[in-house]
């Protein structure tokens, strides 16, 4: 195992390496990661510049206004980036033209004396790795976990010097570079979003890192799409949130019907002004890949290949409970969440916690969950049978849970889903799965026209891609 470097030594690498040279802007929490360099000793190779705009009015004048008024926010820190990086090599690019030139910025507001506001940050980097060549760009999304501003403060400085020693000394790597993001601060940060791209990395997958950033324990929860990596507070921030939660794989007429018409009834729900401001996320979880480590990690591709296809938005989480995610969200003050569940889920789920809080908890577990602006959207199962469907009105609820069941109805917290394609219930999954594997037809007829395509031309889910050649 290779031993991990103090946060000093990583600074003081950095600054004896004649070929690295670059200017620091950091707002908010102060100037935690200049002095890491500055203390290590031979600052002088490698700082060009330091600033600190704190003043709002100051700070406006060298980035320009913020159209939403947050300053802590994505849109700041490539402001900061393009404005310092266009100085350094503006300057500095006729003169020094055998030198890596980097931009580190940071826009950070730690936890505050009341504790009602979570410390958090952008912090980003631009930075050549030959000397000449166009940058590549690092932007991440961190939140503080630590329990006063101060901590909070020196955290910033270690992950700034340790995203910046990690892409110049582990770019090759990705994987090694996320993971030590985190050298020193195990239990002290949440990195949720990070996002890698310049002449380096073209042949990178920024979708893979929202899968490395969970599977190294970075984050329990991150947002990606067909382009790469979202954050929250950017999507987010006082939206109305509808989640589909599944295993897409694949991605049936059921799972499209979810996203086009319980959606409708969300938005029907909402009202014509809060519709304006809705989203549909798809869940997929962690823990529902198949296989270990290439395999799985081929899997998580192969799923949002499909979704990227029926442009969804992926919520990618390593959550087990919905009070998890519930929680999750209420950070970016969601004005309404809307759950989408199976009425078999739903009946597993009231059992789960009926079993689990016998002891008087049952309606604290269940407050969890059943804020007051989430509501659950039911779509029915049909039984074995074929001719019985199963819905929020016939489900066999436990005789302890049913007072509380019933309050749920009546105040419109669990919905049945009024809009819905019958045929797309009765869709065997699995048995799409294994025809498509094997290369045989009629699977088609169950999976959206997008996806069926996606899986043909690119071989997802081990589709035989020959098997076209075969059947045609």
């Amino acid at each position: 195992m290779q031993q991990v470097l103090e946060t000093e030594q990583k600074a003081l690498e950095i600054n004896l390496d004649p070929a690295i040279y670059g200017t620091f802007a950091e707002i908010g929490a102060g100037q935690e990661v200049a002095r890491y360099f500055f203390q290590a000793g031979a600052a002088a190779g490698t700082i060009a510049k330091t600033m600190s705009a704190y003043d709002k009015i100051f700070s406006d004048v060298i980035y320009g206004a913020e159209k939403k008024g947050r300053y802590v926010c994505e849109s700041r820190i490539n402001k900061m980036l393009d404005h310092e990086y266009g100085l350094i090599d503006e300057r500095l690019g006729n003169c020094r033209p055998d030198t890596n030139f980097f931009a580190f910025a940071n826009t950070v507001a730690t936890v505050n004396y009341q504790r009602t506001v979570r410390g958090h940050g952008w912090l980003g980097l631009r930075f050549q790795l030959e000397p000449e060549s166009p940058p590549n760009d690092i932007v991440l999304h961190v939140n503080l976990e630590d329990y006063n501003k101060k901590q909070q403060q020196e955290a910033i400085g270690i992950l700034g010097v340790n995203l910046i020693y990690a892409c110049f000394r582990f770019y090759d790597k990705p994987r090694k570079l996320l993971r030590s993001l985190m050298d020193r601060l195990q239990g002290r940060v949440v990195i949720d979003m990070v996002r890698l791209t310049g002449p380096n990395f073209q042949q990178l997958d920024n979708r893979l890192i929202s899968y490395w950033l969970i599977k190294y324990g970075l984050t329990p929860i991150t947002l990606f799409d067909n382009k790469g990596p979202l954050h929250g507070s950017e999507l987010l921030y006082k939206q109305n949130v509808m989640i589909s939660r599944g295993n897409f794989r694949p991605p049936t007429l059921l799972h499209a019907d979810t996203f086009t018409n319980a959606f409708r009834q969300f938005r029907e729900d909402l009202g014509d002004e809060e519709a304006a401001r809705a989203e549909v996320l798809a869940e997929l979880r962690f823990e529902d890949l198949q296989g270990e480590e290439e395999e799985r990690e081929q899997d998580f591709i192969d799923r949002a290949e499909v979704l990227a296809a029926m442009d969804k938005i992926v919520l990618f989480s390593n959550y087990e409970h919905y009070n998890e995610l519930i929680e999750y969200l209420s950070d970016f003050r969601i004005q309404k969440v809307g759950l989408v569940i199976g009425a078999y889920r739903l009946l597993d789920l009231i059992r789960e916690k009926y079993e689990r809080n016998k002891d008087g908890r049952l309606l604290v577990s269940f407050g969890e969950i059943f804020t007051r602006n989430v509501t659950m959207y039911v779509y029915p199962n049909i039984e074995s049978d074929d001719r019985h469907r199963m819905d929020s009105q016939n489900l066999p609820i436990p005789q302890g849970m049913k007072y509380i069941y019933k309050h749920l109805q009546d105040s419109g917290q669990i919905v049945d889903v009024r809009y819905f394609n019958p045929k797309a219930l009765k869709i065997p999954t699995d048995q799409v799965l294994a025809q498509l594997q094997a290369g045989e037809t009629g699977w088609e007829s169950s999976v959206p026209p997008e996806v069926v395509q996606a899986i043909k031309e690119k071989g997802l889910f081990g589709y035989p891609v020959k098997a076209e050649s075969k059947t045609s």
